[in-house]
């Protein structure tokens, strides 16, 4: 039934009329104002990354107030499509055709960013930075207007094959996934890892992202006799697997998917022990960790917090993401000079050499070319020791993290 509806909301998506712009539409309008469009989930259930598109906002406010770039203002205008792949699409084309945005930059997820790709596209508007992890949004061929940002879900799952192998190559190995293609590429990297070793997966789960127990699929996992835990899904989600794993008395190795990894700030004072030693990746720094409290990055993120976004936490990963995002698209922003047709933005988004975020881990950068539009391709896996999140071995490159045998 699953299927079904989903190809019938596909074809629905499909049969909807896309007509292009008019060709006057596709230029920069020339008065002096760069408008950007944005989609987020500010309500639904996935409203705890909301602040992403909030800090967006805010840091082209503060690009506002130092003069704009290259003399223009920006206006990022981003509207909410309540996790809604048919509402993201409406959202879009208002953007396009009521506000005129110049392209749609740092949009939240991934069904909705598959909704509208195809309407982007066909209307030659650039689709970039998208908020999703998805090997889709690498297919300059195919899709020319869209392009990534972060690390690739099947890229982390592979990471994650790789650290098994090398510290619990003798443990049973469950895995608790999302329903979804966010869960499904996570748990598809991660069998690629694994190569031969797939053997070490002896349980699977699925949960939905509505669901507000997952009590019985971890009891079930736990009759695996698994001894390392990886869970695919959303913070609040994971912490509710953290807690049932207490209850239960089950205490396997877990791993945390990154975008999971802000679950042990939603567990209540007591609860953080059951969180000592999870492993996850990450590829931004942590505003709260001491270690980078003399860090220039970290110092002018806190300064552009107080002034701009002082409702935001500083500790929230997804303000530091947003942040990041913001930065990068300024940058590319930057390299138009004084040539803001979409043509021209697409080529400079697909033209950065070695760019790094203020708030990026050393060592990894932001490259782009006419046939990559990946464009963070490193990470670094971290462990919580019960009050951050501390960094573990080197810097790994997902472009050389293939499928391995053994």
């Amino acid at each position: 039934m699953r299927m079904i509806l989903k190809i019938v909301f596909a074809a629905s998506l499909l049969a909807a009329p896309m007509l292009p712009l008019a060709a006057s539409e596709t230029k920069d309008t020339g008065d002096g104002e760069i408008r950007i469009g944005n989609i987020m989930p500010y309500s639904g259930p996935l409203t705890e990354f909301a602040p992403i598109g909030k800090t967006e906002s805010a840091y082209f406010d503060m690009i506002n107030d130092r003069g704009g770039i290259n003399g223009r203002k920006v206006r990022f205008i981003s509207r909410d499509d309540g996790s809604n792949p048919r509402k993201a699409l409406e959202q879009t084309r208002q953007l396009i055709e009521d506000d005129h945005v110049l392209l749609i930059s740092g949009s939240f997820g991934t069904p909705g960013n598959l909704a509208v790709r195809p309407y982007l596209n066909e209307n030659r508007i650039p689709q970039l930075f998208v908020a999703s992890g998805d090997q889709e949004w690498n297919k300059p061929a195919e899709f020319p207007w869209t392009m990534g940002w972060q690390p690739p879900f099947r890229a982390e799952g592979r990471i994650y094959a790789n650290y098994v192998q090398a510290f619990h190559p003798d443990h049973k190995l469950a895995v608790l996934w999302q329903n979804d293609q966010f869960g499904r590429d996570l748990l598809i990297g991660l069998q690629e890892g694994l190569g031969d070793w797939t053997r070490m997966i002896v349980a699977d789960s699925t949960f939905d992202i509505s669901d507000k127990s997952i009590d019985r699929q971890i009891d079930v996992l736990k009759a695996s006799g698994a001894g390392v835990l990886l869970f695919a899904g959303s913070p609040n989600l994971a912490a509710l697997a953290i807690r049932r794993l207490a209850e239960i008395d089950w205490h396997p190795v877990v791993i945390l998917n990154n975008v999971a990894a802000p679950a042990v700030r939603a567990l209540r004072p007591a609860e953080v022990q059951n969180a000592v030693g999870v492993i996850s990746t990450s590829f931004l720094k942590n505003a709260t960790d001491p270690a980078w409290k003399d860090d220039e990055g970290i110092k002018q993120f806190s300064t552009f917090m107080d002034r701009y976004y002082p409702g935001g936490g500083k500790a929230d990963s997804n303000v530091l993401f947003g942040y990041a995002a913001a930065q990068t698209l300024s940058q590319v922003l930057e390299q138009c000079g004084d040539d803001f047709s979409r043509e021209n933005i697409m080529r400079q988004a697909a033209s950065l050499k070695d760019f790094q975020s203020s708030v990026t881990l050393p060592g990894i950068t932001i490259s782009t070319g006419p046939n990559d539009f990946l464009p963070i391709k490193q990470m670094r896996l971290v462990q919580f020791d019960g009050n951050i999140w501390q960094l573990i071995g080197d810097v790994i490159d997902s472009a050389f993290l293939g499928p391995t045998n053994h």
